[in-house]
């Protein structure tokens, strides 16, 4: 099976590109979307989360709260060390057993730290997608309410555009422009699957 690891930094429009790739018939894999699952009510991981944080990272429904989860980890790296160490191998556990499981013609692996965390043998290809720092910026800002300073934060806390650019074997350039993202992503479908069908 070809698993492309598709990464990007926050707001560069990894979903939109995904669910693109899944259009076309491609079997995508979110750990966004695992990260959900593994800390959910009752799971291990958010056991160990409030043993380690407290239980102030929960909302009044007895959930994780997300946002104020995120907002410790952009301005503590400790914290953000501590979560990563007990959410990274759950999320990597699960994700590889969705992916053995999985078929389709090729897979897309979505994983938004697979730079930063040095996760690359489990893709054959790195697909990076790019845009301005100043689009990610103004993203968060509409997309999540974040001030300009806390966006600014959540960029500092992961790895630069070059790193990931040096990593990529495969870029797309997500300036804002719809029909050329289509084309962008049609145009890799079919190379992955004429790369696929040579594996």
């Amino acid at each position: 099976m070809l698993r492309i690891g598709l990464t990007g930094g926050i707001a560069s429009g990894k979903s939109t590109v995904a669910d693109l790739f899944a259009g076309f018939g491609a079997t995508v894999i979110d750990t966004d979307r695992i990260a959900r699952d593994v800390v959910a009510t009752g799971r291990p991981a958010l056991k160990a989360l409030i043993k380690a944080l407290g239980p102030e990272i929960l909302g009044p429904d007895g959930k994780l709260d997300r946002h104020r989860l995120r907002t410790r980890i952009f301005k503590d790296a400790v914290t953000r060390t501590i979560v990563e160490e007990i959410l990274h191998p759950a999320i990597l556990a699960e994700l590889k057993q969705r992916a053995d499981a999985a078929a389709g013609p090729y897979q897309v692996l979505v994983i938004p730290l697979l730079v930063e965390g040095s996760r690359g043998g489990l893709a054959d290809r790195v697909l990076v997608v790019d845009c301005l720092r100043e689009q990610q910026i103004e993203r968060l800002m509409h997309r999540d309410g974040e001030t300009h300073k806390n966006a600014a934060r959540a960029l500092a806390a992961q790895a630069t555009r070059a790193e990931r650019l040096a990593a990529a074997d495969d870029v797309i350039v997500n300036d804002g422009d719809p029909a050329k993202l289509v084309e962008l992503v049609a145009g890799l479908d079919r190379e992955y699957r004429r790369l696929a069908a040579k594996k």
